[in-house]
């Protein structure tokens, strides 16, 4: 018989792809001989058939789960549903990736009136304060009854009480309240609130399983590359009460400072409460450090524990415990979310201390999160003009300007609109993720440093400020005022996410550099990786931003984006809509000067690294005005009529400009093109190399969109002869590389012959994956949303590439192109050369580089170094 549950006991931290994170790690804890409260897991494996057979468990199931309840009965002594001495009991989700507030917990779950009217004899307000928390909880995600319906309540007789704080209330309220929380339950669903706990149990279970199809859960498996196949397991877990007294209470703690990466415990908690208090942000907790005061044994016990299990996971942990009367009671810890500043400090740090290996160091840190240090921080000077109108915690570091907006709907609708937005919410929850995701950052009313926002935004590397002082947000009239002052939605902030602070308008930013932690990482990360990492870069200035990144040469210089500037425009156009060979050849004249000093400056900017130069790639009619009041502009320079002009643009048009006149195509058609840029390419390169003769690289030239060996052929031949009288007339001789992009179906069929004229091959993905799935990811976005809620697909594959097709083709590819060429070079040029699931998979397939733009660079380099340790080890 298929096991499908596991008391904790049972399991153990090697488990977490079948008892998910919290799972084996609870069960790796029991093991430990650590304070955990007894419970039992019910397996991924479970989810997946709750999934497979319209949302039911299996008898099979069912019987296991009554056996384990049993089981758990047994070992705290307690009776479910019994009312001397009840067994309550948690009911939590928990997949094999953290995916903190994505899914949904329940807590107190077994009592009913019966239950309670024992419990109230030995502590009436603790019991009605469990029953009327377990009321709303279960409400709200098993029968979907909204939490602000409750609040509203709450809200009301704390009015009525002249209170503010739930701690005020006494028995008979919450009484009271239990009872109106009843009667709205059967006033929103129809039915009475149930009384059977196993009634009780099965609904959290179904519910925590549903929830891993949430909205949310899917915009956060999506954004991380959460596979929905992986499923979520249940933890049911007997309780510990942190509201029980003066010397109970729950908190969130992190072994190190989450923000900082300081080897110091950080983190909050509550007297008498609920560990949903603390990361919602209802309240707001005391810093850990003040337990030692008010309860000092604890504490210490607490610090010690918190130290083993670092040691033990060889990692930063994320510890939520409970004081139940004075007892401390660990509930879950796993690999805590950092930001990139401290998941650098603490990598770093860790193999100081010998904890960990430079290899384990590498592989702690989320290659995608250290973005957040490649872009700008505030600049000094500026900050200190600036106006700061208010300060919060520094829940999360980086600096953020935006306009703000007051809902996720506004933040989406904005962002869309190409509005940098700062996402202003009372406190965020689970269903803000998306908002928090676009929005360049997040400011909040309430919470503390391990509610949600900061919780998520530090996941995110999102700058993120929270209990903001003075914020009052009046979300009917679309305003917030900040210490009296009113301002409305629209209106720019600017937020310093290291210091809290909170500032009127965009402060100016400088850019970001390599430096301490960081730069030490990078360097491991070169010492253990085998792909090269080269850079996307068209211009002198993203050159030297892709070497300061540490880009060892350029894989994709796109020589169609120095033709926009507004001389090179009219040039290119006359080129264009030149009508003879001349013609066209004496505007590629102008040109020439021009292309040849960015090349001389991209040359420079690299420092003899390599340089591959794609000659020219798009359609015509890309660089060809389409408004009226242009195109009279135009032909008045071309001495042409616009009735000339707009019979000569339409017959360039295209109804498929993907796959139209453009590569190497124009290459075949107007050879004078590939002349011209051969020419500005190796004069750029002879000039350079006189003036350095230490630069060793060689020109490197690469001929777009080829699906034929004669194309490459025609093409390779204009280039050659050009090259060739260029180097006589300098003088020089140099071995220089002409290759092509794999960017067509049928160039990766036909590689082996390709490789016979190719020096190496560039797999263009972008191209590649359109013309393999036969959409454009320009209008793919319409309805690939729905594909992904179909499970069609579950991820874009423009983001991280299809293993199964176009990743079958690459592979294909690499290996007939290496049985022809044992000496071609292999790289990839495309938008996944930054994507670390891609580089995965190209360090798998044997490719020699990955080129990615200049911000990705650093992240790349990262990737490739996990990627080779990952594939050692197999």
């Amino acid at each position: 018989m298929k096991k499908f549950v596991y008391m904790f006991s049972e399991v153990d931290k090697t488990m977490r792809n079948l008892a998910g994170g919290k799972g084996a790690n609870l069960g790796q804890m029991t093991k430990l001989g650590l304070p955990i409260p007894p419970g039992f897991t019910i397996t991924t494996e479970a989810c997946n058939y709750f999934y497979e057979n319209k949302q039911k468990l299996s008898k099979e199931m069912i019987a296991q789960i009554e056996e384990s309840l049993i089981n758990l009965e047994a070992l705290t002594g307690k009776k479910f549903g019994d009312v001397s001495n009840p067994l309550l009991v948690s009911v939590r989700s928990g997949a094999r990736t953290s995916m903190p507030g994505m899914m949904d917990t329940i807590l107190n779950l077994g009592l009913n009136d019966k239950v309670i009217s024992g419990m109230a004899k030995k502590d009436a307000r603790f019991s009605y304060d469990s029953y009327r928390r377990f009321i709303q909880m279960y409400s709200d995600v098993v029968a979907g009854v909204s939490k602000a319906k409750f609040e509203k309540i709450i809200s009301a007789m704390k009015a009525e009480k002249g209170i503010s704080s739930d701690t005020e209330f006494d028995s008979k309220d919450f009484q009271e309240m239990v009872t109106k929380f009843k009667e709205l339950y059967q006033e929103d669903t129809g039915k009475k609130f149930p009384t059977d706990p196993k009634e009780q149990l099965y609904g959290a279970i179904n519910a925590v399983f549903e929830s891993w199809e949430n909205p949310r859960a899917q915009y956060y498996r999506q954004m991380n590359g959460i596979s929905a196949k992986w499923g979520t397991a249940v933890n049911v877990q007997s309780m510990v009460y942190g509201n029980l007294s003066e010397t109970s209470g729950t908190g969130v703690a992190f072994t190190r400072n989450p923000s900082s990466g300081e080897n110091k415990i950080y983190g909050e908690y509550l007297i008498n409460a609920q560990g949903e208090d603390v990361v919602a942000g209802v309240r707001t907790p005391s810093p850990i450090e003040s337990l030692k005061d008010v309860l000092p044994e604890v504490y210490e016990q607490f610090v010690t524990v918190a130290k083993k299990l670092e040691v033990h996971y060889k990692n930063m942990q994320d510890i939520e415990f409970t004081i139940e009367n004075g007892k401390l009671y660990l509930l879950q810890t796993r690999n805590g979310k950092r930001t990139a500043t401290a998941a650098l400090k603490v990598a770093v740090d860790m193999v100081a201390e010998g904890l960990i290996t430079k290899e384990e160091a590498i592989m702690q840190i989320d290659p995608q999160q250290i973005t957040a240090l490649l872009h700008p921080q505030f600049d000094v000077f500026a900050l200190r003009k600036a106006n700061q109108i208010s300060e919060g915690l520094p829940a999360s570091p980086g600096a953020a300007c935006g306009q703000v907006v007051l809902s996720v709907e506004k933040a989406v609708e904005w962002t869309n609109a190409g509005k940098k937005v700062i996402l202003v919410r009372l406190e965020t929850s689970p269903e803000d993720i998306e908002g928090m995701h676009i929005s360049e950052g997040v400011l909040t009313v309430r919470g503390g440093m391990t509610s949600h926002a900061a919780v998520v935004a530090r996941g995110m590397g999102k700058c993120c400020v929270s209990s903001c002082k003075g914020l009052v947000l009046n979300e009917a009239a679309k305003t917030f005022s900040v210490n009296g002052k009113v301002r409305k939605e629209g209106d720019f902030i600017s937020l310093d996410g290291a210091t809290g602070a909170v500032y009127e308008g965009a402060i100016q930013t400088n850019p970001a550099t390599i430096s301490g932690d960081f730069k030490t990482v990078m360097e491991w990360s070169d010492e253990i990786k085998r792909l090269n990492i080269r850079a996307n870069a068209d211009t002198p200035k993203d050159a030297r931003q892709a070497y300061e990144f540490g880009a060892k040469g350029i894989g994709l210089c796109r020589t169609e984006h120095m033709f926009f500037d507004e001389e090179r425009i009219k040039a290119m156009r006359e080129m264009i809509l030149s009508d003879t060979t001349r013609k066209r050849v004496k505007a590629l004249d102008k040109l020439l000067p021009m292309q040849q000093s960015d090349f001389e400056s991209i040359y420079l900017s690299m420092k003899g690294f390599p340089v591959t130069v794609r000659y020219l790639d798009p359609p015509l009619h890309e660089f060809l005005p389409k408004e009226k009041e242009d195109i009279k502009i135009l032909a008045k320079e071309m001495r042409m009529s616009v009735k000339k002009l707009i019979e000569r643009i339409d017959a360039l048009h295209e109804f498929n400009p993907m796959m139209g006149h453009r590569g190497c195509r124009l290459a075949v058609s107007y050879p004078e093109l590939a002349e011209m840029q051969t020419t500005a390419l190796m004069q750029a390169w002879c000039n350079v190399h006189t003036k350095h003769p230490e630069y060793t690289d060689v020109p490197e030239i690469m001929i777009p969109l080829v699906g034929e060996l004669k194309e490459l052929q025609f093409v390779k031949a204009i280039v050659v002869k050009t090259a060739n009288s260029v180097l006589r007339k300098n003088h020089m001789k140099v071995d220089y590389k002409i290759g092509t992009m794999i960017e067509i179906p049928r160039a990766a069929l036909l590689a082996d012959e390709l490789a016979t004229e190719a020096d190496f091959f560039s797999f263009g993905t972008n191209d590649l994956t359109q013309m393999t799935f036969g959409f454009s990811r320009d209008d793919a976005s319409t309805f690939l949303p729905d594909y992904y809620s179909h499970r069609i697909y579950e991820f874009n594959p423009f983001a991280t590439i299809d293993q199964q097709g176009v990743g079958k083709l690459v592979q294909m590819a690499v290996k007939a192109g290496r049985e022809t060429n044992k000496d071609i070079h292999l790289g990839i040029c495309g938008e996944h050369g930054g994507d670390p699931e891609s580089i995965d998979f190209f360090e798998r397939t044997g490719l020699d580089y990955v080129s990615c733009s200049p911000f990705r660079v650093p992240v790349a380099r990262l990737a490739a170094a996990q990627a080779t340790i990952k594939n050692r080890e197999k």
